[in-house]
């Protein structure tokens, strides 16, 4: 398989990158996909940094030895906020985030308004959509509990009603245009999130505009690819049978079959990346990173 041919690699906690992953099949159809579920160890946002940083080497590293993909796409925001770096030097293939690419999405809809932003625990506290917003961001909340939801399939209700109505207290009284989704998990919810703060408030997802960023960042590198319609491929670590029951009420395409490939599995690959030094490279990001 040549370069070009390779697939594109998108990878989450869970089901969130799943409105990312719809968003390259709609603007890249002719490109091949490996989604990457770590359902198995889901949710990130309330982790600590350093095993944030570890899981999502495991899962790039499985992606680029065991896939073979020509880019990854990290379609979870906790791990765009805090593992970005890590990830770039650690694989030899372009790596795309979600956090600058939902940001400038934001600031093009609010026109020199405040953007509000919502998130996981982690990606909130790492500052990142603060920073790439700038003068324009306004109340960042954490929501603890939203992804969890998501991830058992409730969408909607009462439980999902309430943790919405504390949530977002700050952000209605802010009066805010701008909703910035700052966790992939959270499109899947904006039913429940227009009812709670009205038809005024936009909401914004980073998936399109990192759509975009891919495409611009395959055919600056000569890696786009033109002919046959594009395959996906998906991939958890937990239950598959769970993953496709659940990915089927999100994903807008049958999912068929979905294979598994346990963290246990994951960590094998890291384990046996050797660094320039001669150091398993496990052992240097798992110690050194703060």
């Amino acid at each position: 398989m040549s370069t070009v041919d390779a697939p594109i690699g998108v990878f989450d906690s869970g089901f969130g990158g799943l409105n990312i992953l719809a968003a390259l099949r709609d603007l890249l159809r002719y490109e091949d996909l490996v989604y990457f579920g770590d359902s198995a160890r889901t949710p990130y946002g309330s982790r600590p940094r350093t095993e944030v940083v570890r899981f999502s080497l495991e899962v790039a590293h499985w992606l680029v030895q065991v896939a073979g993909v020509k880019a990854i796409v990290v379609g979870c925001n906790t791990a765009s906020s805090v593992a970005l770096d890590e990830l770039r030097r650690a694989v030899p293939v372009p790596v795309i985030g979600v956090v600058a690419a939902g940001a400038r999405a934001a600031r093009e809809a609010a026109r020199g308004a405040r953007v509000g932003v919502i998130g996981t625990e982690r990606t909130i506290a790492s500052g990142a959509y603060q920073r790439a917003l700038g003068g324009e961001a306004g109340p960042a909340i954490a929501c603890p509990g939203l992804v969890e939801l998501v991830e058992a399939g409730e969408l909607d209700g009462p439980r999902v009603r309430t943790l919405l109505g504390a949530y977002l207290t700050p952000i209605a009284d802010s009066q805010v245009d701008v909703l910035l989704l700052g966790c992939t998990h959270y499109p899947y919810l904006a039913r429940a999130i227009r009812a709670v703060l009205g038809p005024d408030v936009l909401l914004v997802s980073p998936a399109e505009e990192a759509a975009f960023e891919v495409r611009a960042s395959l055919e600056a590198a000569g890696l786009a690819r033109r002919g046959r319609e594009g395959q996906v491929r998906f991939v958890c670590s937990g239950d598959p049978a769970v993953f496709q029951r659940i990915g089927e009420r999100l994903y807008p395409e049958p999912i068929g079959i979905v294979e598994q490939v346990p963290p246990a599995a994951l960590a094998r690959c890291i384990e046996a990346t050797i660094d320039g030094t001669g150091v398993a490279r496990r052992e240097r990001v798992w110690s050194d990173v703060p």
